[in-house]
C-alpha cells in the first residue's frame, strides 16, 4: 500500500509539473505567434453552428472596426488584441494565455462564426477574455466580420 501511495504522489507531482510547464509555454509564446494553441472549449450547439446573419459590407466592416477599437479611454478589443489584431495590445503581457492573434489566418481558420460570437458574448473560461454582454448581437456579428478581415 505504501508503494502505491508513493507512486500516486509521484504521478500527481508529475501531472502538476506538466501542467505548470504547459502554462509557462502558453505565456512564453511571443506576441503575434502564428498559429496559437486554442484554450476555449466548443460553444454550445445552439451557438456553434450559427451563421453570421449580417452581410459583409463596407459599412458592416467599418462598424465592426469601430466597435473593436472602441473608446480609447476604456478597455476594448484592441486594448488586449492590439490595433491590428496581433495579440499585442497594451495589456497583452498581463495575460496567460496571451490574447488571440487574429492577424494569423491559421489561428481562426476553421473556427465557425457562431463560436466567435459565443466567445465575444460570454467570454472564454480559463482565459482573460471577458464577456461582452453590453454589445448588441449586430455589433458582435460586425466584430466577427472585422476579425476575419484582420486574418492574413
Amino acid at each position: 500500500m505504501e508503494v502505491f501511495a508513493h507512486g500516486l504522489r509521484g504521478l500527481c507531482l508529475g501531472l502538476l509539473l506538466t501542467a505548470a510547464a504547459g502554462v509557462a509555454t502558453a505565456q512564453s509564446l511571443p506576441p503575434g505567434s502564428c498559429p496559437q494553441p486554442r484554450f476555449t472549449g466548443k460553444a454550445p450547439d445552439e451557438y456553434y453552428g450559427r451563421a453570421n446573419p449580417v452581410a459583409v459590407t463596407p459599412q458592416a466592416l467599418s462598424a465592426g472596426e469601430a466597435t473593436y477599437a472602441g473608446d480609447p479611454r476604456r478597455v476594448n478589443c484592441a486594448t488586449c488584441h492590439g490595433k491590428e489584431g496581433r495579440g499585442d495590445g497594451k495589456l497583452a503581457d498581463q495575460f496567460d494565455p496571451r490574447p488571440r492573434n487574429f492577424a494569423c489566418a491559421d489561428t481562426i481558420k476553421g473556427v465557425p462564426d457562431g463560436q466567435l460570437f459565443w466567445i465575444i458574448r460570454y467570454g472564454s473560461p480559463g482565459t482573460s477574455m471577458p464577456p461582452h454582454k453590453r454589445l448588441s448581437d449586430e455589433e458582435i456579428w460586425q466584430v466577427v466580420h472585422y476579425i476575419r478581415a484582420l486574418a492574413k
